[in-house]
């Protein structure tokens, strides 16, 4: 798929098929994550793939709205040691992944992670090293539903020159 045409039809998926995904898929779209921009190239970030269900229905069962992490058949948890930028390199890292992933034909869908209550938590689920900030969580997975939610136009998003 041309870049242009997966930024502008990816749309977060939330219902997955029941199969699984290849691993060479899942090293690809990680791959794509870690080539994201990130200040001073610092490149805090680390990636932990979930493919075992139990642990997927845990994570499910603990991050407030990501309760169908449950059913995907992958979740790729997004971590940065915490470094000055280190929320901005990861969302830059978790956007790539996730137009990396509509690029080779998965579905996903960010969940958010830094801030959240229940970091603490999946960090030490995951077993992150101390000082790692859970970043994103994301649900991956070959798509059942065909998401349309619309996008606000670029005429009411474009500003020239000024606001």
């Amino acid at each position: 798929m041309d870049c242009i045409e997966a930024l502008k039809t990816r749309r977060s998926v939330r219902v997955y098929e029941d199969r699984p995904v290849s691993g060479k898929l899942l090293e690809e779209i990680v791959d794509c994550a870690r080539l994201a921009p990130t200040a001073i190239n610092i490149q805090p970030w680390d990636f932990v793939v979930v493919t075992d269900a139990e642990t997927r229905r845990k994570i499910a069962s603990i991050a407030d709205h990501g309760k169908f992490i449950a059913d995907a058949p992958v979740c790729v948890a997004v971590f940065c040691n915490n470094t000055k930028y280190y929320l901005e390199d990861g969302c830059a890292a978790t956007t790539n992944l996730l137009n990396a992933a509509h690029a080779v034909g998965l579905g996903a869908c960010w969940v958010a992670g830094d801030k959240k209550p229940y970091c603490e938590e999946i960090c030490h689920l995951l077993g992150a090293p101390e000082g790692c900030q859970l970043i994103s969580l994301l649900a991956v997975g070959y798509t059942q539903e065909k998401p349309t939610r619309e996008k606000r136009s670029l005429d009411e998003v474009l500003h020239w020159e000024r606001f």
